[in-house]
């Protein structure tokens, strides 16, 4: 791929790339990694792209993934780290119901992160767009760049069978 062509994409799409990641991240260091990351990815493939109008968009889905990517990876390396806080805070809490509670709602985070996982990953990306960072149907549809119907049904199914599969990791 020419440099300048690259060039001139950096500076055509980075806002609107930043924009897509940082409404993802709500960070600005990993929403400007994500930008980064997409540039990384598109270099790699950017002959796939046959209409050269669709580039925008075709850099706004890898942005929004990317992004999803990265907060999925920060998502795995805190939970270890707050399993860690939550286990010595409970160490130091004398009342033994409250010690119990924290252990019943630290093995029913734990069922629903798995639970979570075992889904498909449209209904992974949407759920955790939806519950951790907070975001409207219309929000969710704008990133991914589909119907807010489409966002509604699928939250609506997602929860459905997140609900059988929590419940079968508790029975078990």
């Amino acid at each position: 791929m020419d440099e300048d062509y690259f060039n001139e994409l950096y500076e055509r799409y980075f806002h609107r790339l930043y924009h897509v990641a940082y409404r993802i991240t709500k960070d600005q260091q990993l929403a400007e990694d994500a930008v980064h990351e997409t540039y990384i990815k598109a270099i790699k493939k950017i002959q796939c792209v046959e209409d050269s109008k669709k580039i925008g968009a075709w850099l706004s889905v890898i942005a929004a993934r990317t992004a999803i990517d990265i907060i999925r990876k920060e998502k795995k390396s805190n939970v270890m780290s707050m399993e860690h806080i939550h286990l010595k805070a409970s160490s130091l809490q004398t009342d033994h119901n409250v010690v119990e509670k924290d252990v019943e709602a630290s093995l029913f985070n734990q069922n629903l992160y798995k639970a979570i996982h075992q889904l498909s990953a449209h209904y992974q990306t949407i759920l955790l767009l939806k519950l951790q960072k907070g975001l409207k149907e219309q929000e969710i549809a704008d990133i991914l760049h589909i119907n807010q119907n489409t966002v509604k049904t699928r939250l609506y199914r997602a929860r459905q069978k997140l609900k059988i599969i929590v419940n079968r990791l508790e029975t078990a």
